[in-house]
């Protein structure tokens, strides 16, 4: 993103943090930026991020399968603080003249504040339980995006997901350990500058290991395997 459209979109994330209120989020990801990160962000404390945070799973997975060629903008679709609460996200893919993304402009509306007066609500009328601002044709199904401030906490998030439960790292074999980055390449994961690093580092080997497996699946993608 070249620097004139970085503050139109900067000066919009503000404008927009400020009349939509404390509740939005609004987030600018400068796709071509040299760490691919939040280059903007405004009420950063409903997913606790920062200017230079990285890419959530989510947005490196939109890269990944190229999402943004086909849509738009994708909208409602479920997100989750680090705190655990649930959030409504929404994301336009920002393009060049040539249809190459460039950069992402994202909401995410934390509703918990409405959760709470509506159960406070149904508690003053007699009833119990609890209402949620969630529905299936708000939240389509699918992965839930985490957001994180750090490339650590990106690969933790994913590494989690493939992970054998009970098998440490440690004891995985290489077939096992190169499924694990296969399925993290696919996601996007390894676009993020050191993610290399914190994956050998979590599956117990080197960074020339990682490099080997992402060789093989690279040649094994080439030849249709």
């Amino acid at each position: 993103m070249n620097k004139v459209k970085l503050a139109q979109y900067t000066a919009l994330v503000k404008f927009l943090g400020a009349a939509l209120g404390p509740d939005y989020e609004i987030v600018l990801h400068d796709i071509n930026g040299k760490d691919q990160s939040v280059a903007a962000i405004a009420n950063g404390r409903i997913s606790g991020r920062n200017v230079g945070a990285p890419l959530t799973d989510k947005a490196l997975r939109f890269i990944a399968d190229k999402t943004y060629q086909d849509q738009d903008f994708l909208c409602n679709y479920t997100g989750r603080s680090k705190d655990e609460r649930t959030l409504r996200a929404s994301t336009m893919f920002i393009k060049d003249d040539g249809g190459r993304l460039i950069g992402m402009l994202c909401i995410n509306f934390d509703p918990s504040r409405y959760q709470k007066a509506s159960q406070d609500i149904l508690k003053l009328c007699g009833l119990d339980g609890e209402i949620f601002l969630e529905d299936n044709h708000l939240h389509p199904a699918g992965e839930v995006e985490n957001f994180s401030d750090s490339i650590s906490e990106v690969t933790d998030t994913v590494l989690k997901r493939y992970l054998k439960d009970g098998i440490p790292p440690e004891r995985l074999t290489q077939e096992e350990k190169m499924a694990i980055v296969k399925q993290l390449e696919e996601r996007g994961i390894f676009l993020l500058k050191g993610a290399v690093n914190e994956v050998a580092t979590r599956l117990h080997c080197s960074a020339a290991s990682i490099y080997r497996y992402l060789g093989k699946i690279n040649k094994q993608n080439e030849s249709g395997n």
